[in-house]
C-alpha cells in the first residue's frame, strides 16, 4: 500500500502585471538563518505573454485606431507554499475550512519580501510591493509538493474582495483633496510621502529601514507642519511630534549598527502612528 502524500499549505495570488522576478521556484528562509531549513517555496509564473507579444506586433504594423479595444496584458501569478509544516489530509482539510484573509495576508508578507529583495538586487526603484486590493484572484489551499509547485492543488478556495469592502474604499476616497492637490490649490507635503515609505517598511517587517526613514519623515513633518496654513490648529500635534524626535533619533542611530531592540522598534511604531495622526488632522482641517 502506498503511503499517503505529504501535503503543503499554499496561498496564491494573480496580479494584472508581471511581478518581476524570473519565472521559477525560490527557497525562502527566515532572516539570519541561511543554514536552516526553508520556511517557504515561492513560485513565480507569468501568464499571457504570448498573446501580448502578438498584439504588440500588430500594433507596430498599423496606426492606432480611434477607439481601440482594451489591450490584453501579461498577468503574474505567485504561489507561496508553506514547507515548514507538512500535513496529512485530515489536518489539511481542517486548516482549509478555517483559512481566509489572515492566511492570505501572511502569504503576501512572504511575497513582498521577495519583491523587495528583487528590487534591491536589480536596483530598480519602480518595482513595488503588492497589496490585497490589487489581486485579481486570491486562493488558499493545499496539495502535494510538485502539484502546488506547478500551480495545481488537491483542494483550494477562492477569496473574493467583498462588495461591502469595495464600497467602503470608495466612500473613503479623498477625491476633494486629490482635486485640490492636482489643481495646485493645496500642496502635497514631502513628509506625507516619507511617512508612507516608513509605514511600508514597518508593515513589511523592515524595522531598521523604517527607523531611518521615519527620522527624515519626522524632521520634514516638524518643518512643514509648522509652516502650514493650518499650523495653529495643529499646535498640539506638532508638540507631540517634537517629543518623539529624541526616541526616533536613538532608534535610527541603533539601526545603523544592526537589528533594532524591542524598545526601539516600539518607539518607531508609536512615533510613526503620531505622524500619521497629525497628517490626518491636517487633511481634515483643509477640507
Amino acid at each position: 500500500m502506498n503511503a499517503p502524500p505529504t501535503l503543503f499549505r499554499f496561498v496564491q495570488v494573480e496580479l494584472p502585471w508581471a511581478l518581476g522576478p524570473p519565472d521559477g521556484r525560490y527557497l525562502v528562509r527566515s532572516d539570519g538563518d541561511g543554514d536552516g531549513p526553508p520556511s517557504h517555496v515561492l513560485v513565480f509564473a507569468t501568464l499571457g505573454a504570448v498573446q501580448r507579444g502578438r498584439l504588440a506586433g500588430r500594433r507596430r504594423a498599423r496606426e492606432a485606431e480611434p477607439e481601440p479595444p482594451p489591450t490584453e496584458v501579461v498577468t503574474g501569478r505567485a504561489t507561496v507554499i508553506d514547507v515548514g509544516e507538512p500535513m496529512d489530509e485530515p489536518r489539511a482539510r481542517r486548516w482549509l475550512s478555517d483559512a481566509g484573509e489572515d492566511e492570505l495576508a501572511a502569504g503576501l508578507v512572504v511575497l513582498n519580501r521577495a519583491l523587495h529583495a528583487f528590487r534591491v538586487v536589480t536596483a530598480d526603484p519602480y518595482l513595488q510591493p503588492v497589496g490585497r486590493a490589487q489581486a485579481i484572484a486570491a486562493r488558499v489551499g493545499f496539495g502535494a509538493g510538485e502539484e502546488v509547485a506547478d500551480g495545481l492543488w488537491s483542494a483550494a478556495r477562492e477569496l473574493a474582495l467583498g462588495a461591502s469592502r469595495r464600497r467602503r474604499s470608495r466612500n473613503l476616497a479623498p477625491q476633494a483633496r486629490l482635486a485640490a492637490v492636482l489643481g495646485a490649490r493645496e500642496p502635497a507635503l514631502a513628509c506625507e510621502e516619507l511617512a508612507l515609505r516608513a509605514r511600508l517598511d514597518l508593515d513589511q517587517g523592515r524595522p531598521r529601514e523604517a527607523a531611518l526613514q521615519l527620522l527624515v519623515a519626522l524632521d520634514a513633518a516638524l518643518a512643514e507642519l509648522a509652516a502650514d496654513a493650518h499650523a495653529r490648529d495643529l499646535a498640539q500635534r506638532i508638540g507631540e511630534l517634537r517629543a518623539q524626535r529624541e526616541p526616533v533619533a536613538v532608534a535610527a542611530q541603533a539601526a545603523l549598527s544592526g537589528p533594532l531592540g524591542e524598545a526601539d522598534a516600539q518607539a518607531v511604531a508609536f512615533a510613526l502612528a503620531r505622524v500619521e495622526a497629525a497628517l490626518r488632522a491636517r487633511a481634515a482641517a483643509s477640507t
